[in-house]
């Protein structure tokens, strides 16, 4: 003999609903449309702002740099290991250019970092603060001018340059290194690494 289920009693009727008053269904559907723009609009508005910020910075570095002959950007993991320039992080206003002919090949190379980033690149490429002598521009004339690196004026006669020259065997590259202490924070470094081919 089967066992039968159970009947379930039928749910009490419910009363009906009154009609939704017409400026209260309004109010809802003008409610739904805000959130839906503040969830969608807003971020999608962001990201339009923060797109064309980014493009216009990266033109306006472009267009100061492209002037000296700097590339804005860092140099590639190939050239800082072949020129033995190793920027530290946190860098900011790092930019590069590089030159080769028959002779001899060249790296420049500017980054501005903190000083724990200073000390970090001195010990990189073997020296250390004591190694700076104030007032010793050690980058050439003929490489401030392809560079369009300024190390006259006010500076120079407070003392804000400081210098040296890494020297080494061919062919490990030979370094020239000015830095600016004019930013007490954040010292600004500029280097040139030369090697022969």
């Amino acid at each position: 003999m089967t066992a039968s289920l159970p009947r379930q009693a039928a749910p009490p009727d419910e009363p009906p609903r009154p009609p939704e008053d017409r400026r209260h269904v309004i109010r809802r559907r003008a409610l739904t449309l805000l959130i839906i723009v503040l969830l969608i609009g807003v971020p999608a508005g962001y990201l339009v702002i923060s797109a064309n910020q980014s493009r216009d910075s990266g033109k306006d570095k472009e267009a100061k740099y492209s002037a000296t002959g700097l590339t804005a950007g860092w140099p590639s993991k190939v050239q800082r290991r072949l020129y033995q320039v190793p920027v530290p992080h946190p860098s900011n206003q790092v930019a590069y250019y590089e030159t080769n002919n028959w002779k001899t090949s060249r790296l420049y190379v500017q980054f501005q970092t903190t000083h724990a980033g200073l000390d970090q690149f001195l010990r990189q490429i073997g020296a250390d603060r004591t190694d700076l002598e104030q007032g010793d521009i050690t980058i050439s004339a003929r490489d401030q001018g392809i560079t369009g690196w300024r190390f006259k004026g006010p500076g120079a006669r407070t003392g804000r340059f400081y210098g040296m020259v890494v020297e080494k065997k061919d062919p490990t590259p030979t370094l020239d290194v000015v830095v600016n202490y004019g930013n007490p924070v954040y010292p600004f470094v500029y280097v040139v690494s030369r090697t022969v081919p």
